[in-house]
C-alpha cells in the first residue's frame, strides 16, 4: 500500500516511463469495454449511452483512431445481433466528424473483401447487412447501396459457376431489405424493381434436387398451418420479402434507435461506397451449405400470450435471425447466452420462449450438421430451464411431444440427435416424464419410428445411469422397450455346454490367464484347437481358424468383463495373440462376430471395444465396415449404436489421412525452409556436398511419406466404396423382394436404410466429394435403380 502511495507521489513531478506505457492499453480497453457493452441493460435509456459514447469517441479519436476503427469493424462483424445500435453510433460519429465515416466505410468494405478471400461467408452477410443500415443513418448514399447490390446480383449471370455461390449472393442481398428495403425503394424505386424482377426469375429456375436430403420432415406438411416446413431458404425469405413490399417495408420489430437522432443524422454528410465487384469463383472457394426452414410452432401453439409472427411476415425472419446470431456470438458460455436469449428486445410483444425453443431445435436439426457440438444445445436448454422455470420447461415439454408425434416423417439423422438431446435431459432432471402418454407407442411393430425412439432413449439413458435405475423408473407395461441387463454372454461358462467344440481349452485358457500366462504359452493351449476349415491350416496353426478365435476371444473378454479398464487392459496385454490370430480379413471378421455374440446385451460395451480395437490395429476399418453390413448384424441393423460404431470409424479413417497428410506438408516446409536458408547464405564454399547431406534424409522421409499418404487415401477410398457397395446390396435385394412379393417398397427397415445411405453422404461430404467420380464410374451408375441413384444425385446436388 505505501509503496503505491510512494509511487503515485513520484508521478505527479516526474512520471515515470511505465506509467505513461501502461496508460494508453488502459484507455484501448476502456474503449473496447465502453463499444462492447453499449445497447446491454442499463439505468439510462439507449439513446443517451450512444449519445454519451458517441462524444467520447469523438474526443479520443485524435488519438486512437486505428483502435476505434478496428473494434468498431469487428462488433459489425461479430455482434449483428446489436447492428443497429452501431449503425447509429457511426451515424453520430460521422455527423460529428465526416472524415472518420468517410475511413470507416472504407474500412468495412477492406474487411467484407478479406472476409469473402477466406471464405467467411456468414460474417461477410453482418457486414452487408451492417453496410445497408448505414443507408438509414444518413453515413452511405442509397444509390450507391443499390449499385452494390446490382453487382450481387448480377453474380446469377455468372456462366459455370456453383449455384451455392449466386444462392449467397442473393442472400446477402436479400436479407438485407429488412433493414434498408424502405429507404432504398423511395430513393431509387425503379432500379429496385428491376432488382427484385431478376431476383425472382432467378429463383424459378434454380435447381432445388438437394432439398428433400435436407428436410427434417419427410411429409410436405407435418404441420397443417405451416406452409414453408422444408423449404428452401431462399424460398422462404423471397415470400418474406415479398410480403414486406406488399405490406409497404413497414416492418414492426427491427429496432431502430437513430430515429431519436434524426434531426442530427439528415444533416450529416453521406458517403459513397467505393466501387465493389464479387471476388471471382476459384477452386479454393467455399460457400454455406444449402438449407432448408424448420418450424414447429405457430399462432396456436401458444393461445394465451402474445401473438407469434406468421410464417411468410419478415419479423419471423428477422426475430430467428436475432437468435441465431446471439448463440452464434455466446455458444461458449451457456450461461451467458441463455442470459443474452431471454433479454431480447422487444421480449414482451412476441411469445420469446416459443420462438427460442424452436430456434434451438432448428440449429440442432440443421443438415448435414448443427452449427455447433450437439452437447452445447443440451446443456443451454438446460439453463434456459433454470433461468425461466416456471415457463420454459412447459414450452419444451410441449416441443418434445410435438417432435414425437412426428417421428413417422422425421429424418433418422434429426431422430439420432433427437435421442441423444432427450435422454440427455432427462439424466439432468432425474428422468422425469410421462411416460404413460407415450403408451400408444406399445401396440405398435417395434420397427416403428415411436416404440424404436422410446427403447433407444432408454438405452442412451442406461450409458447415463444404470439399468435397474431405468427399470424403476419406467412403468412396467414398457418392458418389451426396456434395455437388456448388460450382462456378458459365455457360452463356455455353462456345464450343460460341455459338448461344445472347444470346451475343454476354454477351461485351461481360463485358468492360463488368471495365472498370469504369457503369449506363448496362450499359442501353446491355442495349438489344440481344432480348425473347422481343416484344409486352410498351416503347419503352425495360426491362420483363420474361427474355433481358436472363438475359444480366445470368448474367454478373454468373459474374465475381463468387470468394467471397460479391465476389457482395454486385456487386449493390450494379449494384442499379439489378436494380431496372429485376426491377421486375415476372416479373421478380423470372426474377431468382430465373437464381440458382438459376448456382448450383444451391452451395445455400448460393443463400440466401445471396436473402437478400440481399430485403434490398436487388432481390426482395420474395412472389417468393422463388412461386419456391420453381414447377416448377422441383420437384427440390430436399424439400431443407433450401430451407426454410431460405422460414423466413429469412417472418421477415424479421415484423421488417419489428416495426419499423415499433415507430417508430409509440415516436412515439405522444413525443405523448403532449409533451401531458403541455404540460398541467402552463399558464402559456404563446401554447399554442394553438405546440400546433398542435409536434403537427403528429409527427401528421403517425404517419399516415405508421399507413399503412407496414396496407401491411406486408397485405404479410405476402399472403405467408402465398401460401405456404399453393401448399401446397394441391400436396398437392391430389398427393392426386388417387394416388387415381386407385391409388397409396399416404403416399409420402415426401407426408410431408416435409405436415410442411412444420405446420412453417409452429408456427414462425410468434403472426403466423398474427392472421390465422385470413381463413384459415379464403378456404384452408382445409370443402371441403378432410381430409389437408390436418387440420393447420389441429391448429393451431388449440394455444391453444384
Amino acid at each position: 500500500m505505501s509503496r503505491r502511495r510512494h509511487s503515485d507521489d513520484s508521478d505527479v513531478g516526474q512520471p515515470h516511463k511505465r506509467r505513461r506505457t501502461s496508460e494508453p492499453s488502459e484507455i484501448e480497453e476502456r474503449l473496447e469495454s465502453l463499444i462492447c457493452r453499449v445497447g446491454e441493460k442499463s439505468n439510462s435509456s439507449l439513446e443517451s449511452n450512444l449519445e454519451g459514447l458517441a462524444g467520447v469517441l469523438e474526443a479520443d479519436l485524435p488519438n486512437y483512431k486505428s483502435k476505434i476503427l478496428r473494434i468498431l469493424c469487428t462488433v459489425a462483424r461479430l455482434l449483428p445481433e446489436k447492428l443497429t445500435v452501431y449503425t447509429t453510433l457511426v451515424g453520430l460519429l460521422n455527423a460529428r466528424n465526416y472524415n472518420f465515416g468517410g475511413e470507416f466505410v472504407e474500412a468495412m468494405i477492406r474487411q467484407l473483401k478479406e472476409c469473402l478471400k477466406v471464405n467467411m461467408c456468414n460474417e461477410a452477410v453482418h457486414l452487408v447487412r451492417f453496410l445497408s443500415d448505414l443507408v438509414n443513418c444518413h453515413v452511405i448514399a442509397a444509390p450507391s447501396m443499390v449499385a452494390m447490390f446490382e453487382n450481387f446480383v448480377s453474380v446469377t449471370q455468372e456462366e459455370d459457376v456453383p449455384q451455392v455461390r449466386c444462392d449467397w449472393y442473393m442472400f446477402a442481398f436479400l436479407s438485407s431489405l429488412p433493414w434498408v428495403g424502405k429507404e432504398l425503394y423511395e430513393k431509387k424505386d425503379a432500379e429496385m424493381d428491376r432488382l427484385l424482377s431478376q431476383t425472382e426469375s432467378y429463383l424459378k429456375r434454380r435447381q432445388k434436387i438437394h432439398v428433400p436430403m435436407l428436410q427434417v420432415w419427410t411429409a410436405d406438411k407435418p404441420h397443417p398451418q405451416e406452409e414453408v416446413i422444408g423449404l428452401y431458404y431462399l424460398d422462404c425469405l423471397w415470400s418474406q420479402i415479398q410480403k414486406l413490399k406488399k405490406d409497404r417495408w413497414q416492418e414492426r420489430h427491427i429496432l431502430r434507435p437513430y430515429l431519436a437522432f434524426d434531426s442530427v443524422l439528415c444533416e450529416a454528410l453521406q458517403h459513397n461506397l467505393p466501387p465493389f465487384t464479387p471476388p471471382p469463383h476459384t477452386e479454393d472457394s467455399v460457400y454455406p451449405m444449402p438449407r432448408v426452414i424448420f418450424r414447429m410452432f405457430d399462432y396456436t401453439d401458444d393461445p394465451e400470450g402474445p401473438v407469434m409472427p406468421g410464417s411468410h411476415s419478415v419479423e419471423r425472419f428477422v426475430i430467428e435471425e436475432n437468435l441465431h446470431c446471439i448463440i452464434k456470438s455466446h455458444w461458449k458460455e451457456r450461461k451467458t447466452c441463455a442470459a443474452q436469449l431471454l433479454s431480447y428486445p422487444g421480449n414482451n410483444k412476441i411469445p420469446l420462449n416459443y420462438h427460442i425453443v424452436e430456434v434451438i431445435f432448428a440449429e440442432l436439426f440443421q443438415l448435414p450438421s448443427p452449427p455447433h457440438i450437439e452437447v452445447m444445445y443440451t446443456t443451454l436448454l438446460i439453463e434456459l430451464c433454470k433461468l425461466q422455470p416456471g415457463s420454459l420447461p412447459q414450452v419444451l415439454a410441449q416441443a418434445t411431444e410435438m417432435l414425437y408425434m412426428r417421428l413417422d416423417t422425421m429424418n433418422t439423422t434429426c431422430v439420432d440427435r433427437f435421442i441423444n438431446w432427450f435422454s440427455h435431459h432427462l439424466s439432468n432432471f432425474q428422468f422425469r416424464w410421462s411416460w404413460e402418454d407415450w403408451s400408444d407407442c406399445l401396440t405398435q411393430d417395434l420397427e416403428k419410428p415411436k416404440p424404436k425412439f422410446v427403447r433407444e432413449v432408454l438405452e442412451k439413458c442406461m450409458r447415463l445411469s444404470y439399468h435397474q435405475r431405468i427399470i424403476d423408473i419406467v412403468p412396467a407395461s414398457f418392458s418389451v422397450l426396456s434395455p437388456a441387463n448388460p450382462v456378458c454372454i459365455y457360452k463356455y461358462g455353462d456345464e450343460s455346454n460341455r459338448s461344445l467344440p472347444g470346451y475343454t481349452v476354454a477351461l485351461c485358457l481360463t485358468i492360463a490367464i488368471k495365472n498370469k500366462a504369457s503369449n506363448d504359452e496362450i499359442f501353446s493351449i491355442l495349438k489344440d484347437v481344432p480348425n473347422p476349415n481343416q484344409d486352410d491350416d498351416d503347419g503352425e496353426g495360426f491362420t483363420f481358424n474361427p474355433l481358436k478365435i472363438e475359444v480366445f476371444v470368448q474367454t478373454l473378454l468373459h474374465l475381463a468383463a468387470k468394467s471397460f479398464s479391465h476389457s482395454f487392459s486385456a487386449l493390450a496385454k494379449f494384442h499379439e495373440v489378436f494380431k496372429t490370430l485376426a491377421e486375415s480379413d476372416e479373421g478380423k471378421l470372426h474377431v468382430l462376430r465373437v464381440v458382438y455374440e459376448v456382448w450383444k446385451n451391452h451395445p455400448q460395451m460393443i463400440a466401445v471395444l471396436v473402437d478400440k480395437m481399430i485403434r490398436t490395429q487388432i481390426v482395420d476399418c474395412a472389417a468393422v465396415a463388412n461386419w456391420i453390413f453381414s447377416s448377422e448384424l441383420a437384427h440390430d441393423f436399424t439400431r443407433f449404436y450401430i451407426w454410431e460404431i460405422l460414423h466413429s470409424t469412417i472418421r477415424k479413417m479421415n484423421k488417419h489421412v489428416l495426419k499423415i497428410h499433415k507430417e508430409l506438408e509440415e516436412t515439405k516446409a522444413r525443405l523448403a525452409r532449409q533451401h531458403k536458408r541455404r540460398d541467402s547464405d552463399d558464402d559456404d564454399d563446401d554447399d554442394d556436398r553438405s546440400t546433398d547431406r542435409e536434403d537427403g534424409p528429409l527427401e528421403e522421409q517425404i517419399e516415405r511419406l508421399q507413399e503412407k499418404v496414396e496407401s491411406a487415401q486408397s485405404e479410405q477410398k476402399n472403405l467408402f466404396l465398401v460401405i456404399f457397395q453393401r448399401f446397394i446390396m441391400l436396398l437392391t435385394e430389398h427393392l426386388v423382394r417387394c416388387e415381386t412379393g407385391g409388397i409396399d417398397v416404403f416399409t420402415p427397415w426401407y426408410k431408416s436404410c435409405i436415410e442411412r445411405l444420405q446420412q453417409i453422404f452429408l456427414q462425410h461430404h468434403q472426403i466423398i466429394q474427392q472421390y465422385m467420380v470413381t463413384l459415379e464410374n464403378l456404384l452408382f451408375t445409370a443402371e441403378l435403380d432410381h430409389h437408390i441413384l436418387a440420393v447420389f444425385q441429391q448429393f451431388c446436388a449440394l455444391q453444384a
